[in-house]
């Protein structure tokens, strides 16, 4: 069944988006909708506006952090040394009144 067995088509207006890779997309929209103001290329994920001699800059990508990363964000070395000798002295405690440490 095509076009013809379907009726007229919907009016559409094709909108260009241009990422900082250079790459132009041109997805279609219902004539009367409102076309946004970003789009994600489709090429290679980065975003894309309607601006093609300044498009937006790709998103920084912070690295990966361990648990202990974010942890050494937050304690000095002295809070955590601190931390530790508590610790340590409960554990110490604990084992001196024979208590089960799993």
């Amino acid at each position: 069944m095509g076009e013809a067995e379907r009726g007229d088509a919907a009016p559409r207006l094709y909108v260009s988006y241009f990422c900082s890779n250079g790459h132009e997309t041109r997805p279609a929209f219902a004539a009367d909708a409102q076309a946004p103001d970003t789009w994600d290329c489709p090429r290679c994920g980065l975003p894309a506006n309607l601006d093609s001699s300044n498009p937006p800059p790709p998103p920084k990508n912070e690295p990966y952090k361990t648990h202990l990363a974010y942890v050494k964000e937050r304690r000095s070395d002295s809070e955590a040394a601190e931390i530790l000798t508590e610790a340590l002295a409960s554990l110490r405690d604990r084992r001196a009144r024979g208590e089960v440490i799993y």
